[in-house]
């Protein structure tokens, strides 16, 4: 999904004009570069969390010349999913196929044959 596309569903789903739908989206992505920016962490519950981790400096090489290249320290966006995203992300299944969740695995996903005894 591009952010196009998100402020296009966002004007969607609340029923208000694309320009206002975009003034959401961008004031909620610009608050959490601030954040990040500033040091802090952004904790959404049921979403995830968003931080900074620091990068040690370090030699790299030029792809292609092959010399050697300080990499000087450096923050870097880090995202941790929480376990009810992962959990959604793995287990969608559930709001697809309720039935198909609880009668066990498909057959064949044990790699065996189930036509075979």
């Amino acid at each position: 999904m591009t952010k196009a596309e998100l402020i296009e569903e966002v004007s969607k789903v609340v029923e208000m004009t694309r320009k206002d739908s975009e003034t959401i989206v961008e004031t909620i992505f610009d608050s959490i570069v601030n954040s990040l920016h500033k040091g802090e962490k952004i904790e959404i519950r049921g979403f995830g969390s968003f931080r900074t981790r620091q990068r040690q400096p370090r030699v790299g090489r030029n792809p292609k010349t092959g010399s050697r290249v300080e990499v000087p320290s450096k923050r870097i966006p880090f995202f941790k999913p929480s376990k009810e995203l992962r959990d959604l992300v793995n287990h969608n299944v559930h709001s697809v196929e309720p039935e198909a969740a609880h009668s066990g695995p498909e057959p064949g996903a044990s790699g065996e044959n189930p036509n075979h005894s």
